[in-house]
């Protein structure tokens, strides 16, 4: 079972969306009930989704947020299931995301995501892109809120790291992730995320997309190499 000062650690990501956040106490609430056992699987996202109501999005960022933790783990066509226990490395690995600075951030990015995409292009199955398209329409719906297209961004990448099937490589980027959501990525979002921004990055978005499901593996990795690069010019810009 979860102890309290657990649940505390696990939802004190502020960028995380109301009903997001009520979504992941909801099935949190059900495992320490035992509603859902050890080893149980869930019920699928489309399931959840009309049970509580939300958007599949949301179910599966909901159940991001429990993966990412440890409290679920999902087995590639079967599902996700019930842990019960969190990583005992919690507050490591927030102490780690709090103290990355946005150009280290961004160093650890360049190192990682084009490989990422690499692998991702390699093993991602039909129902991976088809997950990676939903989370791509929900990117061209954003006009102006740039926090909620930082977010959604941060879920496109990890539906990447998630298709590569590397364990290891998949808990390296939940803490990239965990250090995109930092304090400095608010002002930054707020700053550079314009309008016009978010739409050239929906364009951006929309090419990778079509690389990645075409799998056409140099386009996507240069398309990759081209926006950290542009999104580095930003921050040495700004220091």
């Amino acid at each position: 079972m979860i102890r309290p000062e657990q649940v505390k650690v696990l939802f004190a990501d502020q960028s995380l969306g109301a009903t997001v956040r009520l979504v992941a106490e909801t099935l949190l609430a059900r495992i320490n009930g035992q509603e859902y056992a050890a080893d149980e699987r869930l019920p699928s996202e489309r399931t959840l989704a009309g049970e509580l109501g939300v958007a599949r999005n949301t179910v599966r960022e909901a159940l991001d947020v429990l993966e990412g933790r440890g409290v679920i783990r999902r087995r590639a066509g079967s599902g996700s299931f019930v842990t019960g226990m969190m990583r005992q490395d919690e507050t490591a690995i927030g102490h780690v995301a709090a103290e990355t600075g946005p150009l280290d951030l961004q160093v650890m990015r360049g190192i990682l995501e084009p490989e990422m995409i690499r692998l991702a292009i390699i093993a991602m199955s039909p129902r991976d892109i088809e997950g990676l398209g939903e989370v791509l329409s929900s990117m061209e719906a954003v006009t102006t809120n740039a926090d909620d297209f930082a977010r959604l961004e941060d879920e496109f990448h990890r539906h990447i790291a998630r298709a590569t099937g590397n364990p290891l490589l998949i808990a390296c980027y939940d803490l990239v992730i965990a250090a995109r959501r930092q304090a400095f990525r608010a002002a930054l979002n707020r700053r550079f995320l314009t309008p016009k921004r978010i739409q050239d990055c929906q364009r951006y978005y929309n090419t990778l997309f079509n690389t990645l499901a075409s799998r056409d593996i140099e386009n996507a990795v240069e398309f990759t190499k081209l926006l950290l690069i542009e999104e580095q010019k930003l921050l040495m810009q700004e220091e």
